[in-house]
């Protein structure tokens, strides 16, 4: 049962740091937005370098990711809570907690998929945001990547009462 609770905390606490996430997104929108323009613009990669061709100019577009960022921390908000939610009331049945992992599994995989995916490959490789010393996020994404990661993993592992 300890366990089990420990997982719903765990869950819960990747909800909580989604959703404080999506709150500085959206209340400090343009701090993080000029960091967004900065990455997708490759203002501040290494000068000359021959990948600038992949750089958006287009405010709209500096938006319209950003937008889809804040759209997708806000999905993994809401699976990781509902997960939550749903892993805590089957809590005292191994078997039917064991079912009710999918909201938590997938908004741990959409986390992993957004931080991963979107920062680490497509800002850090595609946009050269490893030639940034201003517009870096990679390490951050790694930290977040890692814990997720570790999350999922203990998350996935089959819940019964052996041993209790």
């Amino acid at each position: 049962m300890y366990t089990r609770l420990s997982k719903v905390v765990l869950v819960w606490a990747v909800a909580f740091f989604a959703l404080l996430v999506v709150f500085n997104n959206v209340t400090d929108y343009e701090s993080n937005y000029t960091f967004v323009a900065h990455v997708l613009k490759m203002d501040t990669t290494f000068p000359g370098n021959t990948g600038m061709w992949r750089a958006i100019e287009a405010p709209w577009a500096h938006h319209l990711v950003y937008g889809l960022i804040i759209l997708i921390e806000a999905i993994i908000a809401a699976l990781c809570c509902y997960g939550g939610f749903y892993l805590f009331k089957a809590r005292r049945n191994p078997e039917l907690f064991n079912r009710s992992k999918r909201f938590a599994i997938s908004g741990l995989t959409v986390g992993i998929l957004l931080w991963f995916t979107g920062i680490i490959a497509i800002g850090g490789e595609w946009f050269l945001m490893w030639q940034s010393q201003v517009a870096n996020s990679q390490q951050a994404a790694f930290r977040l990547v890692m814990i997720l990661t570790a999350i999922l993993i203990y998350l996935v592992q089959p819940d019964d009462d052996r041993g209790a």
